[in-house]
């Protein structure tokens, strides 16, 4: 196998190749059975976050992460955190993949990156992959082992996995609510009108938080690598960069986010493009149904994670978004942003009676 032949990748794109001879020392002086080499690399073209590749030495593979070019927010694509929590977290949940390396040195390719397993499979996205089930039933059973996934990830022992660390429960949605709102501001473009009235609601209806679980914090379809033949059947879950120890509905309301169904307005669909509108998905109610039913937990307050979870989308869209207008990437794909932004804060606003 070669990393080239692998579909769903990109040859590197301008301006975010790294020293690749460098990255291939670094790996062979430091990762038991690495081999020494010359090292293949190619990226995954999808996530507007940290950049991510596919490298290869002989027939060695593994994924490198490192953060985005130019200037970063304070604390955002910890590199360290996010390796650091996968080795706690892999040993027991082995969805998470285990990471081999990381590396803190900026002599190597000028930031900080970590190395980690690669775990074949297709990603589910804006379509099915070729050769990949997509009738209702597959549908359905995806959905099932979507959420089941979730409520086996929220039934991890925080202390007894060494993940205490990573979070600090306590005022955890109050923290969530300010500081969410806060980013906002601090990357604010455009004037939208419905966000005073948004932000207001938000902060005067915080509810008590359930039991702290580790969360993952940005769970969505795309986040799952699945089996080409039985994409029911999940072989990892990427992306823990933001995952920490708080409520567990905080994190099922994130998922219910990028969940779209087939009788959402148009609008929302052309955000948030994914398969799930296909004949035999939940709806994001059946999603509700069986975390609840799965993990025994009272879901009657969604109506608070679900509208928290757009605006919060919004705001991540805005922080990317912000870093086009100030011309510190270049990528196209970012130009939109600030139209997205803007109706999914009027779709979440439109689920608020009174400001």
């Amino acid at each position: 196998m070669n990393v080239r032949d692998i579909r769903g990748t990109i040859p590197v794109r301008p301006g975010e190749a790294f020293d690749v001879e460098a990255v291939a020392r670094y790996l062979a002086e430091r990762v038991e059975g690495w081999p020494e080499g010359p090292l293949e690399v190619v990226q995954f073209p999808t996530g507007a976050s940290n950049l991510t590749y596919l490298i290869q030495s002989g027939e060695r593979i593994a994924v490198l992460r490192r953060p985005p070019l130019g200037p970063l927010p304070p604390k955002a694509h910890d590199m360290q955190r996010e390796s650091a929590i996968l080795a706690r977290l892999h040993p027991v949940f082995p969805l998470a993949p285990r990471p081999l390396v990381f590396c803190d040195d900026p002599a190597v390719i000028g930031g900080p990156f970590y190395v980690m397993e690669y775990r074949p499979g297709v990603v589910l996205d804006t379509s099915f992959p070729d050769g990949v089930p997509s009738d209702a039933d597959a549908c359905r059973r995806i959905s099932e082992a979507f959420v089941d996934a979730l409520v086996q990830l929220h039934a991890v022992d925080p202390a007894a996995s060494g993940l205490s660390a990573f979070g600090r429960p306590e005022g955890f949605l109050q923290r969530q609510v300010t500081g969410w709102i806060e980013r906002y501001h601090r990357a604010k473009t455009d004037e939208i009108p419905e966000i005073d009235r948004l932000t207001r609601w938000l902060a005067a209806n915080v509810p008590e938080s359930h039991a702290a679980t580790v969360i993952h914090n940005d769970y969505k379809l795309n986040n799952l690598i699945v089996a080409r033949e039985r994409p029911w059947e999940i072989t990892a879950i990427v992306d823990w960069e933001m995952t920490t120890v708080g409520d567990p509905l905080f994190d099922l309301g994130v998922a219910l986010s990028y969940w779209t169904q087939a009788d959402d307005p148009e609008e929302l669909r052309g955000i948030l493009p994914t398969v799930t509108p296909a004949p035999g998905f939940f709806t994001r109610g059946q999603l509700i149904e069986r975390y609840a039913a799965k993990s025994g937990r009272d879901v009657s307050g969604m109506e608070f994670y679900q509208v928290f979870a757009y605006f919060k989308l919004a705001v991540i869209l805005q922080q990317i978004y912000v870093r086009w207008v100030r011309g510190q990437t270049q990528d196209p794909r970012f130009s939109s942003f600030g139209h997205r932004v803007r109706t999914l804060v009027a779709h979440a606003a439109a689920h608020v009676k009174n400001g």
